[in-house]
């Protein structure tokens, strides 16, 4: 289900906060749990009912994996949870790329069959194996059932993050805030509910239109010019931005209805002064999973220059085969890979400092070419754009013929631009309340602003619909 659909805003959230309500001031917070995990499945199955099933099997087995380790840690049983986990989604989300691989050095057919790929595996895996690893680490208890359940399911991160740990999340159950629905809380997280519903619906939908006829017009055979490549790639790099951006917004508010505090998962990317911090702000808590689970376990960067950069190597392309099985999305790892050893090794070696202006523009030209190969179908697809993009056997006038509404395209993308750069992300804002608490008449301004961008989005929904979040399909 998604966030910006006539069926969650106006049946499915409603419904949910009501009846988290009433259970819990009816029954008690053990019901006010177990309501709120059974709204979570509902949302879960509204794409694929079946999968609800392989989702619940998962959920139990790791937590009968998680109390055997705590009760005697044992690193093969550890293995033997991480190594079922990753085979559960190396088939769903692998089976076809590597099939493919074989096929082609061995030069025969080797068919898997259509495998539908469940809605945030990738998330609820990663998820899953951290609390493995951390129950065996004594970082986490396993805790009661419904707990977990809950844990793994909670629908605001269900989908697309962000990667939460149980360490994290389950203490917040006993706190006073959750299931309550305090002023404070519901307040703030309908500010950023709104805001995130505005980029998606008003930024990242419309900036959709440029990034996908770039992309169809090249798959048609028509070579773009350079204005036009640059114009498509700009659109996506700001979709994907105000996309991304948007569902995290969303799922912060979310959870914050409902009393709970989610980590951030987004902080302002393309505000980067180099590749390194672009990584501390982008999809903020798989960086932070593939440091800690992958990364500090190789070594790190304690045993010298060379394993360093080799293991950030190693975490950078299995970040990107994470988003997707495909040759692109590695290639689009191994740039990044690239990009943060040359910027380890001149912080290290180099005396000089650039501009920041510069660095800015650097940093933000060098996630725009990886973002060709994110978003391209194929090698020869991505090879064509970036010809085009630095005017290689490609037509450089300034011509835009391939967009029919090039006007509305060149807003959007100088629109997504100066939001991206001038102004304040969504939780800049509302920290600006102490302690997530609004002043009665200071911040009124804020509200009608914020409720009528709200409403302009829900408008926009109800009139034209709403695109899936481009991290549903990882």
């Amino acid at each position: 289900m998604l966030f910006a659909s006539l069926p969650f805003l106006f049946g499915f959230l409603p419904a949910t906060v009501l009846g988290t309500f009433v259970a819990y001031r009816s029954l008690g917070r053990q019901a006010a749990l177990i309501f709120l995990s059974a709204a979570s499945l509902v949302f879960y199955g509204w794409h694929y009912p079946p999968y609800i099933v392989l989702l619940m099997a998962t959920i139990g087995v790791n937590f009968l994996l998680a109390r055997r380790i705590h009760a005697r840690p044992d690193k093969w049983l550890t293995g033997i949870g991480v190594a079922l986990n990753l085979g559960l989604l190396a088939w769903f989300k692998y089976a076809g790329f590597l099939a493919e691989m074989v096929s082609t050095i061995l030069g025969s057919h080797i068919g898997v069959g259509t495998i539908l790929l469940p809605l945030g595996i990738s998330f609820f895996t990663f998820q899953q194996i951290a609390y493995l690893v951390d129950i065996h680490q004594r970082k986490a208890e396993p805790g009661k059932l419904v707990e977990y359940v809950f844990f793994v399911t909670f629908f605001p991160q269900l989908i697309a993050g962000p990667i939460v740990h149980h360490r994290e999340l389950i203490p917040q159950l006993g706190q006073s805030n959750f299931a309550r629905f305090l002023t404070r809380d519901v307040t703030m997280g309908a500010l950023l509910f709104c805001i995130g519903l505005g980029k998606k619906v008003l930024l990242a939908d419309n900036l959709r239109m440029g990034a996908d006829t770039l992309f169809y017009a090249q798959s048609l055979g028509i070579e773009p010019t350079m204005a036009e490549a640059w114009l498509g790639m700009l659109s996506y790099t700001f979709q994907i931005y105000f996309d991304f951006s948007g569902y995290a917004d969303m799922a912060l508010g979310l959870g914050l209805i409902f009393g709970l505090r989610l980590p951030e998962n987004f902080r302002s990317p393309y505000k980067s002064y180099d590749i390194i911090d672009f990584w501390r702000r982008w999809n903020i808590t798989l960086s932070i999973f593939l440091r800690d689970y992958i990364y500090l376990p190789l070594g790190g960067n304690r045993k010298g220059p060379v394993r360093r950069y080799a293991n950030l190597w190693i975490v950078m392309l299995l970040g990107g085969l994470w988003h997707g099985a495909g040759w692109q999305f590695i290639v689009w790892g191994a740039l990044h890979g690239f990009y943060l050893t040359v910027n380890h090794i001149w912080r290290r070696f180099s005396p000089y400092r650039l501009p920041p202006a510069f660095s800015l523009v650097l940093t933000f030209t060098c996630v725009v070419i990886a973002w060709v190969f994110f978003r391209a179908e194929d090698f020869p697809q991505a090879f064509a754009i970036l010809s085009a993009m630095v005017g290689v056997g490609s037509n450089t006038a300034f011509e835009l013929a391939i967009f029919a509404d090039v006007a509305w395209v060149a807003v959007f993308a100088l629109s997504g631009a100066c939001l991206a750069w001038f102004t304040p992300n969504a939780v800049q804002i509302v920290s600006r309340f102490k302690d997530w608490r609004p002043a009665a008449i200071s911040h009124q301004a804020l509200y009608g602003a914020v409720g009528a961008l709200g409403a302009v989005a829900v408008f926009k929904t109800y009139a034209s619909g709403s695109y899936a979040f481009i991290y549903f399909q990882f």
